[in-house]
């Protein structure tokens, strides 16, 4: 039994210029008989889940009837979990869908507030202002929901600096646990991509997105959020524990179109089509359209591809007993090369060396040193 479930509700108002996960508009029908899939498959499982993650697209964006029946078939699957999210935007965060999801036993809530400047919102495509994403953060702690999470951007085209310092100022004032923050990307594909091959907006500088990026551990560690991996920030107590169970290449299971799943051995990617996703869960076919078995050696390098991002790194016994493997033996090319690039140091107890993590610049390049380790 995987320790985790993810749940990809793919509907959206209205898809991002920056965004490259699958989703598509919402249409009442769609959503209702995906649900029923989802539901369909949730009734075959047994046990309980250690994390579930609802996540999208923006399953807020379910009328709230649909809403409450997806919330009530993941509640068997989910009563023993100590950590039960639910991905929301601004503007279908409204207080009843939030207290419903709350009542039904969902415990942490995460908010694509993306930004706190309504500027950066319109050119974000975002369909909420400023007024609604500080408002559906308030009134989520209102109701009462303690473990909130909301995302923010930087690196736009023509970002300030001094304007991001800002921004990150008003977002600590919110009663928020939880932030992560995203450079912006330029995936292929979307309409910003194509707005950035056709030359009508320059990216940021690295040396000046580099520089937010920097501000944003600074700023964030004065108002006490620990930054415990590469993008994200909580206060203690208050680590996305599904994510970390990610970020140890722990087994995980995913429900719904272009979820991915992974049971230790083999990875698998479900259809990336919500209308073809459904048709096969109600035919009993098979959902997934690519699966890979990892070999051992893989397994073990993939696993520290994704550990080293975090702030506490690689432990070498952890790693040992996690992948049969010894760190140092396995990435002995890797490791000294990342050091001398001052992207990694070692971790010392006393004479002992008992781990690696990134250092300051290496946070700056983690990609770098993920890509190294594979």
């Amino acid at each position: 039994m995987a320790s985790s479930l993810y749940v990809h509700i793919p509907f959206c108002k209205r898809k991002c210029i920056y965004c490259n996960f699958y989703s598509r508009i919402y249409k009442e029908s769609e959503a209702s008989d995906y649900v029923d899939a989802i539901l369909l498959q949730l009734s075959k499982l047994t046990g309980s889940f250690k994390t579930v993650y609802v996540g999208g697209g923006t399953p807020t964006a379910l009328g709230l009837p649909l809403l409450k029946k997806l919330v009530q078939g993941l509640s068997r699957v989910s009563k023993d979990s100590i950590e039960f999210t639910f991905e929301a935007n601004p503007e279908s965060a409204d207080r009843d869908r939030m207290k419903m999801l709350l009542d039904h036993g969902v415990n942490r809530i995460s908010i694509g507030v993306q930004s706190i400047k309504d500027e950066k919102l319109k050119d974000l495509g975002r369909i909420h202002d400023v007024g609604k994403a500080i408002a559906s953060v308030m009134d989520a702690s209102k109701i009462g929901f303690d473990n909130i999470s909301i995302d923010l951007i930087f690196g736009l085209c023509g970002e300030k600096p001094e304007k991001w310092k800002r921004e990150l100022e008003e977002a600590v004032r919110l009663p928020a646990k939880h932030i992560s923050c995203y450079e912006l990307t330029y995936e292929s594909g979307t309409p910003l991509f194509g707005m950035l091959e056709n030359r009508a907006i320059t990216p940021l500088d690295d040396d000046v997105v580099a520089g937010m990026y920097e501000t944003a551990i600074e700023e964030l560690a004065l108002r006490d959020f620990k930054q415990y991996e590469v993008s994200n920030f909580a206060k203690p107590g208050f680590e996305s524990q599904h994510n970390m169970n990610y970020w140890e290449n722990s087994v995980y299971l995913g429900l719904g179109a272009s979820a991915f799943s992974y049971d230790g051995q083999t990875r698998s990617r479900n259809v990336s089509d919500a209308c073809e996703y459904v048709r096969l869960v109600l035919a009993g076919k098979n959902v997934t359209d690519f699966s890979e078995r990892l070999p051992p050696e893989r397994k073990a390098k993939e696993t520290a591809a994704v550990k080293i991002r975090t702030r506490e790194g690689i432990d070498f016994n952890w790693f040992k007993k996690k992948t049969g493997y010894d760190l140092e033996d396995l990435e002995k090319k890797a490791i000294p090369k990342l050091i001398d690039l001052g992207l990694i140091r070692y971790i010392r107890k006393g004479d002992a060396v008992t781990g690696i993590n990134l250092k300051r610049k290496g946070f700056l390049f983690c990609d770098t040193v993920s890509s190294s380790l594979l």
